[in-house]
């Protein structure tokens, strides 16, 4: 069997951050190929694409994300754990689930598919345009750390940008101007203040103000200022967005972004289950089956610059992607 360590590895060492894909999708798209797997590569844009590998198709697809947030951390192994960006999200889990299926294969369980998308820390582009490939798969196991458990269920997330307009004027005249980033500055605390909707098992939502841009240079009052946020959701839409109009009340311009809504998945006996509080790529991918949630490591390091994933968590992850197949299959 192919060391998942030493394939994950090798995985972390190309940069891939969202936009940037191309060289570990050429890199996977290889592996595969030169393992006997018939594989797609479904153009998401240039230079850039999803994976999708399969050999009879009609049972399982295994299925993560190859792409990363920046900054790019190259890997390292440190004692018990695997560093690098992507260790545990989700180049780890792209490695134990390349090393499983071909495993299964090996055996002759030829039922089983693997998706590779793009895109999933930005806008989860490759998802959209993977749920256009003739899927066939009656289930679908997609990746994100959950620390080995099962997901019971995941908060959906919405994505905000505010716009706040002013006058450029020169600093040393402020009368002749107005700025755009003091009226934001004004808007921004009371989001923390709304009293989000939650559920009995999703937990509460929350909001992370994310990306404010404003003004040019410091002697020139500012003409213009954004704010980006994510919500994330426990319910309907609908209630967020009115929240958010009635805060604003007029004050800032808002557009709104991707949405992606809470679910709840498909658990196995045998597995620990746990909710989870972000979001995946999973309700864009609603023709590939019935849906789980599975992956070794923890959000709580992912997108840190000590990422990392422990080496027999992701040695164990390798057998426990073969269990959840075999049993969806039976």
């Amino acid at each position: 069997m192919v060391d998942v360590v030493a394939l994950a590895a090798e995985l972390l060492a190309i940069e891939s951050s969202s936009g940037s894909e191309g060289r570990v999708v050429d890199f996977v798209s290889r592996w595969l190929i030169s393992r006997g797997w018939n594989v797609t590569v479904q153009e998401v844009s240039d230079r850039r694409g999803n994976i999708w590998a399969s050999r009879a198709g009609g049972g399982v697809t295994l299925s993560t994300h190859l792409d990363t947030v920046p900054p790019f951390v190259s890997p390292r192994l440190d004692g018990s754990r695997l560093y690098g960006r992507g260790a545990c999200d989700a180049k780890g889990i792209a490695a134990a689930m390349l090393v499983a299926a071909d495993a299964l294969a090996g055996e002759g369980e030829d039922r089983v598919d693997l998706l590779f998308v793009v895109g999933e820390e930005k806008n989860s582009d490759g998802a959209r345009a993977a749920n256009r490939l003739p899927a066939t798969s009656r289930f679908l196991v997609n990746g994100e750390p959950t620390e080995s458990r099962l997901a019971s269920g995941a908060k959906g997330s919405l994505r905000v940008k505010l716009l706040t307009r002013g006058r450029e004027a020169h600093s040393a005249y402020p009368e002749l101007g107005k700025s755009a980033i003091e009226p934001m500055l004004e808007l921004l605390p009371g989001v923390m203040k709304l009293d989000l909707p939650g559920d009995a098992r999703l937990g509460t939502g929350s909001v992370n103000i994310g990306v404010i841009r404003g003004g040019t240079e410091a002697n020139i009052i500012p003409g213009t200022c954004e704010a980006e946020m994510m919500f994330r959701l426990t319910g309907d839409v609908a209630v967020v967005k009115q929240m958010v109009e009635q805060w604003v009340a007029g004050r800032a311009e808002i557009t709104w972004g991707s949405t992606i809504p809470a679910q709840f998945f498909h658990t196995l006996p045998g597995f620990d289950t746990a909710p989870m509080s972000y979001t995946s790529d999973i309700p864009l991918l609603d023709r590939w089956g019935t849906p789980l949630l599975f992956g070794p490591g923890s959000i709580h390091v992912a997108h840190t610059p000590d990422e990392y994933i422990d080496v027999t968590e992701l040695r164990a992850a390798v057998d426990a992607y073969q269990r959840i197949v075999r049993s969806l299959l039976a």
